[in-house]
């Protein structure tokens, strides 16, 4: 007779090891779909009135209108062609001129000490409060649209670069430093290889700000674009082509964002693994 102690069975765990780790995708269509079908639903059973909220064949029938250029209006195309050059500008001029900032601000405590102080106090200020301003310093025409958006992008990246630039742990620049590099190196290999996650996040943040910013930004005379399409419908109480358009900006942020998680996983494999 064996004195071997039973055997203990082992603990049902988890798939996962890590917390949240694992594809939500199907739970994001079923969201999406169980959305769709409580506006179908409220909507056709005459709980809400087509004022306030249109059926789903409604605001589609509008969609179908402008792709095919059969509404009263410019085509959707033109509208989104519009929107996306004055979102791209903005948001390249940002990064091309916060992104430089925001590492110098990690890099000097005197850049810091100067651009500091202007940055934080205008992030918190909604693009409408200073609005006015803009349009009475740079007219109507396409700069006032385009410096809105650039203003709402700024901060972020600026912001995002200078944490980024404290993420490399004093263990990786000492090693640098014993093996021979020079400052100018430490930061080219260390410091800006462990920042690059924090200005993709900035990256992230800022495309979405610019988007949020556009309808105020198409406020400004203008006579094609998204924002625009939305606050001419909005006077005419058309809300279908009111939540036509919402729904298309908020898709074409989202494939903007998707897109930058695509380029975050191909330049940062590593991050969330170490």
């Amino acid at each position: 007779m064996s004195n071997n102690p039973p055997a203990v069975p082992a603990l049902k765990t988890s798939k996962f090891k890590v917390p949240g780790e694992g594809s939500s995708a199907t739970i994001s269509v079923v969201t999406v779909c169980a959305l769709i079908a409580i506006w179908f639903a409220v909507t056709n059973l005459g709980l809400i009135k087509p004022l306030f909220l249109p059926s789903p064949q409604a605001v589609f029938q509008q969609f179908y209108e402008y792709v095919t250029g059969q509404a009263n209006d410019k085509p959707l195309w033109q509208h989104f062609v519009a929107s996306v050059l004055r979102v791209s500008i903005a948001f390249w001029m940002a990064f091309l001129v916060a992104v430089p900032i925001g590492i110098a601000m990690g890099m000097s405590r005197v850049m810091r000490g100067i651009f500091d102080p202007p940055l934080e106090f205008y992030r918190p200020l909604p693009p409408l409060a200073y609005l006015p301003l803009i349009i009475i310093w740079f007219g109507i025409d396409e700069l006032p649209k385009v410096l809105l958006i650039f203003l709402s992008c700024f901060a972020p990246l600026a912001l995002a670069a200078r944490s980024g630039m404290r993420s490399a742990s004093q263990e990786q620049i000492n090693a640098a430093y014993s093996m021979g590099a020079s400052y100018w190196q430490v930061i080219r290999h260390v410091v800006l290889p462990s920042a690059l996650p924090d200005i993709l996040i900035g990256m992230r943040i800022a495309i979405g700000f610019g988007w949020t910013t556009l309808v105020a930004a198409e406020m400004v005379a203008a006579n094609v674009g998204l924002g625009q399409m939305v606050l001419n419908a909005s006077n005419f109480l058309r809300t279908d082509i009111v939540i036509m358009g919402i729904i298309v900006i908020g898709v074409v942020a989202y494939m903007f964002d998707l897109l930058m998680r695509w380029v975050e996983h191909k330049l940062v494999p590593w991050k969330g693994r170490m």
